[in-house]
C-alpha cells in the first residue's frame, strides 16, 4: 500500500486505486467505515446495500456459520462488489476457502465413485495435495465478488474495468492471491477471456448446468414431456406453490430446516450453513426469492433465487427428506424453479449435482472455473494453484466428464 492509500485508511476514508481518476475512481470500505459507502442509486445498488450492510455491521458468520471472513465491499463507477478475505480458516465452506473446495470437500464426494481402487488412489493423492496446499498458504486470498453463495453471478464489467479492479487489489493485498469465483463460458464468457490477457490461471472447480427454459430449441420433447410430468405432481399430491408474499415469519425456522436436510445433512456440511438471520434477511429484504410447496399448512420444500443480467440462480433449495421419495419434492420443486425462469425469459444456472436428472430435462453442460491471479507472489505461494490447475485440467475434468458428475 502507498503512503497515500495508508493515511486514508488510518483516517477512517475509503481507498482510492492508485492511477485510476477520482471521476472513475475505485473506493474500498471495510466494517470499520461501512456507513460511509455511497451505495449507487440504481436497482443493484439498492440490492448490494441490502444484502451487505447488515454482514458487515455484525460479522459473516452471524448470517452463514461456517463463512468467517473480512467483508469489503468495492465501489467503482456505480457498480458494488463484495470482496472477502482470508488468511487460514481451513475448516470454513467452500465459498471463500479453497482448501476445502479442493480438498476437504472432495473427499466426502469420493463415495460417489464405485471403484474401491480408484477411491483409495484419489483418496492418497488428495492427502498429499493437501499438504502441499497448506504450505503454499492456499487460503491467503481475496475473493471478488463473493456474495458467500455457492454461485457468484457477475455484473457486465468491461475489459478495462476488470484490468482496473485486479490492479487495485493486487496493490491494496500485495500478499494474497487474487480470484474470480464462477466463471464459465457462457455467462461471463468476456470477463473470462480478459482475465486470461491479464496472465491469471485458470483452476476447473466443478462442472455446473445452465438452461434456457424459455426457449423451445434448448429442450427436446422427452424433456419437455418430463418437466410436464414433475410440474403435474404438485396437483396430484395436492401441493400449493408459495409465492413470496405467501411466505410467512414463521415459515422461517422451517426453511432452515429444510436447507439443511438436503444440503448439509445429506450432502456436506461443508456448504454454506445459512442461519435463521441469513434467511429473515432475505425474507425481509428481497435479497432473495423464496418460493414454497406447502400441503395441509406445512411448508415441506422451499427455494430462494435471485438473477443478474438475466441470469438466474438458486442457491437455497431444500425439501423435507424424511417424506418418501415416490413423493417426488425434489422434482416438483424444480419444476417450479423451470417454470418461474421459463416466465421471466431467463438463463438458470443449475450449479452442480443431480447431473443426469438436469441434463435430462435439457440442461447443457460447463466447466466452470476460478480465474486466480498469483504473479505477484512467491514460487512456494504459487505451487499451490498451480499444482491444484495441472491436477484438475489432467485428471479432474476428464473424471467428471467421463462419470457426468
Amino acid at each position: 500500500m502507498t503512503p497515500a492509500t495508508t493515511a486514508a485508511a488510518s483516517k477512517g476514508k475509503p481507498l482510492a486505486a492508485e492511477g485510476y481518476s477520482q471521476e472513475t475512481g475505485i473506493q474500498l470500505y471495510d466494517r470499520h467505515i461501512f456507513h460511509d459507502i455511497k451505495w449507487p442509486d440504481t436497482e443493484a445498488g439498492s440490492y448490494a446495500k441490502r444484502y451487505l450492510l447488515p454482514l458487515l455491521s455484525l460479522s459473516t458468520d452471524d448470517y452463514i456459520a461456517n463463512a468467517r471472513t473480512e467483508l469489503y465491499v468495492l465501489v467503482m463507477e456505480g457498480l458494488v462488489f463484495p470482496l472477502t478475505v482470508n488468511d487460514n480458516e481451513y475448516d470454513n465452506s467452500y465459498v471463500c476457502s479453497p482448501y476445502t473446495h479442493y480438498v476437504s470437500y472432495a473427499e466426502e464426494e469420493l463415495n460417489l465413485l464405485h471403484s474401491r481402487i480408484l477411491r483409495g488412489a484419489i483418496s492418497g493423492l488428495l492427502s498429499c495435495t493437501g499438504l502441499l496446499l497448506k504450505a503454499s498458504k492456499i487460503n491467503k486470498i481475496v475473493h471478488f465478488n463473493n456474495w458467500l453463495l455457492s454461485t457468484n453471478l457477475y455484473a457486465d464489467l468491461s475489459d478495462d474495468q476488470a484490468a482496473a479492479v485486479l490492479r487495485f487489489l493486487k496493490k491494496r493485498f500485495p500478499t494474497h492471491a487474487i480470484v474470480f469465483r464462477s466463471l464459465n463460458a457462457t455467462t461471463t464468457a468476456s470477463l473470462l477471456e480478459t482475465l486470461r490477457r491479464e496472465s491469471c490461471r485458470m483452476v476447473p472447480s466443478r462442472q455446473i448446468y445452465l438452461l434456457r427454459p424459455h426457449d423451445p430449441a434448448s429442450m427436446n420433447a422427452k424433456s419437455r414431456w418430463l418437466v410436464k410430468r414433475d410440474y403435474a405432481l404438485l396437483h396430484k399430491h395436492g401441493y400449493d406453490i408459495m409465492e413470496p408474499a405467501a411466505i410467512e415469519e414463521s415459515d422461517l425456522p422451517r426453511i432452515v430446516e429444510l436447507y439443511n436436510a438436503l444440503y448439509l445433512h445429506k450432502y456436506s456440511f461443508y456448504n454454506p450453513q445459512f442461519q435463521e438471520s441469513f434467511i429473515r434477511l432475505a425474507w425481509e429484504q428481497g435479497t432473495l426469492s423464496l418460493y414454497g410447496l406447502r400441503k395441509n399448512g406445512r411448508l415441506d420444500a422451499v427455494l430462494g433465487f435471485f438473477c443478474r443480467d438475466g441470469v438466474m440462480t438458486t442457491p437455497l433449495f431444500g425439501y423435507d427428506t424424511t417424506l418418501p421419495q415416490q413423493l417426488g419434492l425434489y422434482r416438483m420443486l424444480s419444476a417450479v424453479l423451470l417454470r418461474i425462469a421459463a416466465e421471466n425469459g431467463l438463463l438458470l444456472h443449475e450449479s452442480s449435482g443431480a447431473a443426469q436428472f438436469k441434463r435430462n430435462r435439457g440442461a447443457a453442460v460447463e466447466i466452470e472455473y476460478s480465474a486466480v491471479y498469483d504473479k505477484h507472489l512467491p514460487f512456494y505461494r504459487r505451487s499451490g494453484w498451480m499444482l491444484l490447475s495441472g491436477l484438475l485440467e489432467g485428471i479432474g475434468v476428464p473424471l467428471i466428464r467421463r462419470l457426468k458428475l
